[in-house]
C-alpha cells in the first residue's frame, strides 16, 4: 500500500514537471524595437502606371506626415508578383523584390511579357533598415 502511494506521488510530481517544461505562452516573433511616436516612414501612395510597348513604368508619391511619420525615406523598394492569365482566381502568388530606387526618384520601369497578370507594390526604406508599410497593390493584366 505504501509503495502504491509513493508511486502515485512520484507520478503526480513527474506529470507536474512535464507540464511545466512543455507549457509556454506561444510562439514568439522577432524582437521589435519600441515605437516612438512619429518615428516611422509613411507608405508610398498614388501608385500609377503607364504602358509603352512591352515596358511598364510605375510612379508614386510620398509625403512626410509631421505627426505620425516624420522620417524621410532614403529610397524605395519595388516588389512584383506575376502569374499566368489562365491561373485560377485567388491562386496564391509571391512578391519578389524587383528593384531599388534612391530618393528623390519615384519612378520605376520594367519589361513585361504577354499572357501574365502583374502585381506591383512599393515600400519606402530608411536608415537602420527602417521600412514603411507597403503601398496599395496595383494589378495589371497584359494579354
Amino acid at each position: 500500500m505504501k509503495n502504491k502511494r509513493i508511486a502515485i506521488q512520484f507520478l503526480i510530481v513527474f506529470l507536474s514537471a512535464l507540464l511545466f517544461v512543455f507549457s509556454g505562452c506561444g510562439k514568439k516573433g522577432p524582437p521589435m524595437p519600441p515605437e516612438i511616436k512619429g518615428q516611422k516612414i509613411a507608405a508610398p501612395f498614388d501608385l500609377t502606371y503607364t504602358l509603352d510597348g512591352q515596358e511598364i513604368t510605375f510612379s508614386w508619391n510620398h509625403k512626410i506626415d509631421k505627426e505620425t511619420a516624420t522620417v524621410k525615406p532614403e529610397g524605395f523598394e519595388i516588389f512584383m508578383a506575376k502569374k499566368t492569365v489562365e491561373a485560377c482566381e485567388g491562386c496564391p502568388f509571391e512578391f519578389e523584390k524587383t528593384g531599388v530606387i534612391s530618393m528623390p526618384a519615384m519612378e520605376f520601369s520594367t519589361r513585361i511579357e504577354k499572357g501574365f497578370k502583374y502585381y506591383f507594390r512599393v515600400q519606402a526604406t530608411g536608415e537602420n533598415n527602417m521600412r514603411s508599410e507597403y503601398s496599395k497593390t496595383v494589378q495589371f493584366e497584359y494579354k
